[in-house]
């Protein structure tokens, strides 16, 4: 198995980025390069976390031989001993090779690959071509200049913090300045900027997903949510169409104004390629009834603006769009849930039913009816239970994995525990869950914060290159901290353990964090207990309260302003369900009238009680 478990890891590791991209993103539309950066840096991080649980073990049985080197057991004084007591106190342990050992030299050179690769990403392409995505010229070179300026003043923040901890080393008289310590020094300032937003991120994760887990076990607390974001977002929906007609008749004006042997002719063809299909139609057809106006010509300058405006409304527009057909899914169903809960009868009776294709498998209402109404609420409620006690763990041992004697940490306990009876796969089980329900928790928090509409993740395709590539930064620059962190709770990392131990390979090529004492002993140990406040923080929702003051509506339960939103959401959800019944109601009689087609006669099929299970794939598709 030596490489294998590997390779393993490596393949399935990009298939999941591929799916998560696949979801998230727009494979026919978006720019190749977006999306190659996007998929690249999110499978770069991806991968340390999953290949650190098999560092872990490779570098645990390496210790085991080492210790059994410096240790040999003298021949004459077995000889002299029982078979028990040779076994435990003259005699090495045995190192089994662990089922997933890498060979020496392979995990050094990949570790290296992949982090500084995901660091070139982050900090220089990425943030170059999140400004060349957003960019309004119409020229490579446009963009390209567009992109270098934005970026001046980002790059030189950073330079700035490098030159100050330069300085500091250098000023101090015990070290010198080699290249080993400038690249710690660019590490540690990497980490230590991604160890700030890490707390913060998982502060909030460790509190809300077991919480919305306990909470959606609630069937009346889902529904008042979705009426709560129902109405948010009839709001945003009828701010993106309204911007959306403003820029359209702002492009209609610049259509009219440019003639078609202008130098600028070719710009204004750019933009009006970006317009949604009906408002290109509609351009053309006024432009004739408008041939005698004479509008202000436009500048090349504001074409770019214009150009930017357009392509950040059609982007909205379409977001919006989807949302809330996702929105009004959601409700219906819920409010099908609440009518079958009352019910008498035992099966689930959905208010548009839609073409599915059936798998078989008998009386899917039953089935449906009993996991919605029955074993759904306690299956969430254990699984909360679950995820609080990992979210108990994780603190406990955050505020404690400084101490190494005794050892506080639980995650170290579990990991030394293992070690000793030579359990590799249990060493690499308790690694694997532990660093992945902090991932969760970081990364769930990432792909649902929302900085107003310039950072969104949207799913079904959705989401913007600049959302995609700002999410790749953000996964490069948490990432390595947080495979750092995980080190130090299992007392794997020296400069934070001062233990004589070896270390792990991915450690290796961080350097000695010791060169700057004031974060390895300082930073880096006290300001990960800052989580336990975050926690506190997120119990009590003092975020959300903070942002319904500012005017950023949150869903709160003990808010008047949230219970007339909810309200507001239940009207619209009745108006659109009364549309969407008279729409069908229409279109059954069109079919009545015309005779059976192939399509009314599947939908009489999926009607009709069958010996099958139907998985509903959206409003067309075979049975």
């Amino acid at each position: 198995m030596s490489g294998a478990a590997l390779a393993v890891v490596v393949v399935v590791v990009f298939l999941l980025a591929l799916y998560l991209l696949q979801r998230y993103g727009d494979l026919r539309r978006q720019q190749r390069m977006v999306l190659l950066g996007t998929l690249l840096s999110w499978y770069l991080c991806f991968l340390i976390v999953f290949i650190l649980p098999l560092d872990v073990s490779t570098t645990i049985y390496k210790q085991c031989i080492l210790d059994n080197a410096n240790h040999p057991a003298p021949v004459t004084q077995a000889r002299h001993t029982n078979q028990t007591d040779s076994k435990s106190s003259v005699y090495p342990t045995v190192c089994e090779e662990p089922w997933s050992y890498i060979p020496d030299g392979i995990l050094p050179v990949l570790w290296r690959v992949v982090y500084w690769t995901s660091q070139f990403l982050t900090w220089l392409l990425l943030p170059f071509m999140q400004s060349y995505a957003r960019s309004g010229s119409f020229s490579r070179v446009g963009k390209i200049k567009t992109a270098l300026i934005e970026n001046a003043i980002y790059y030189g923040t950073y330079l700035l913090i490098f030159i100050s901890l330069l300085v500091y080393v250098a000023a101090h008289p015990q070290w010198q300045l080699t290249w080993r310590e400038l690249q710690t020094i660019g590490i540690t300032a990497a980490n230590t900027w991604g160890l700030f937003l890490l707390v913060l991120l998982l502060g909030y994760g460790l509190v809300e997903i077991p919480r919305s887990y306990w909470l959606s076990s609630s069937h009346g607390y889902l529904l008042a949510k979705t009426y709560f974001k129902v109405a948010k977002m009839a709001t945003e929906k009828a701010s993106a169409e309204e911007n959306l007609a403003d820029v359209m008749e702002e492009v209609a004006g610049v259509h009219g104004s440019v003639r078609y042997n202008h130098c600028l002719r070719k710009c204004v063809d750019t933009i009006i390629t970006k317009c949604p299909t009906e408002y290109q139609e509609e351009m053309g057809r006024n432009v004739e009834s408008s041939c005698g106006e004479q509008n202000a010509l436009p500048t090349k300058r504001g074409l770019i603006k214009l150009h930017k405006k357009v392509i950040s409304a059609v982007q909205r527009h379409s977001q919006t769009q989807v949302q809330w057909s996702i929105l009004l899914d959601q409700a219906f169903h819920l409010e099908d849930v609440a009518e079958s809960q009352s019910s008498p009868v035992r099966h689930f009776n959905h208010s548009f039913p839609s073409v599915q294709i059936c798998l078989p498998c008998p009386n899917k209402e039953t089935f449906e009816w009993y996991w919605e109404c029955v074993f759904r609420q306690g299956f969430y409620r254990l699984l909360a239970v679950l995820l609080c006690l990992l979210s108990a763990t994780v603190v406990w041992s955050e505020c404690t994995f400084f101490s190494t004697h005794p050892i506080l940490s639980l995650f170290a306990v579990f990991v030394q525990m293992a070690e000793k009876q030579h359990n590799y796969i249990c060493i690499e089980m308790a690694c694997f869950v532990s660093i992945l329900f902090l991932c969760v928790c970081v990364y769930s928090t990432v792909f649902r914060i929302r900085v107003f509409n310039y950072y969104y993740l949207v799913p079904h395709h959705q989401t913007d290159a600049y959302s995609l590539q700002f999410s790749g930064m953000l996964f490069c620059r948490l990432t390595p901290p947080l495979c750092l962190n995980f080190l130090g709770l299992i007392h794997m990392d020296s400069a934070i353990s001062h233990q004589d131990r070896i270390q792990t390979s991915y450690t290796s090529i961080m350097g000695s964090m010791r060169v700057l004492y004031f974060i390895s002993d300082g930073f880096y140990i006290y300001y990960p207990m800052l989580v336990l406040l975050l926690c506190f923080a997120t119990f009590y929702s003092l975020g959300s309260r903070c942002l319904n003051l500012l005017g950023f509506h949150q869903y709160i339960t003990d808010d008047h302003l949230t219970s007339d939103l909810v309200d507001e959401g239940r009207e619209l959800i009745r108006r659109e369900r009364r549309i969407k019944q008279k729409a069908e109601d229409g279109e059954n009689r069109r079919w009545v009238r015309n005779g059976y087609s192939i399509k009314s006669y599947i939908l009489q099929f999926s009607l009709k009680p069958r010996n099958s299970m139907c998985w509903p794939t959206g409003s067309t598709g075979l049975c």
